[in-house]
């Protein structure tokens, strides 16, 4: 089973933003930026960088074998 985490990450990164990513998966936005602070925690690298009014993952984040899996899924 995916880590609930990882597959909010992998919904941000189809999605670009935290609120659209909320709305598809049933959370609040809240919900999203806490799950999001925690991976990025546990995994000591900054996951998203801003772009304009949007997000997208940091290269650190594609690097990591977890997290650029989950997102190379969706692309």
């Amino acid at each position: 089973m995916i880590d609930p985490r990882l597959q909010t990450l992998r919904v941000l990164h189809e999605q670009g933003t935290v609120t659209a990513t909320a709305r598809v998966l049933h959370l609040t936005p809240s919900t999203v930026s806490q799950q999001l602070r925690q991976l990025a925690a546990q995994l000591g690298v900054q996951l998203l960088e801003p772009d304009g009014r949007r997000v997208r993952l940091t290269p650190a984040t594609l690097a990591s074998p977890a997290c650029g899996a989950a997102a190379k899924n969706t692309r």
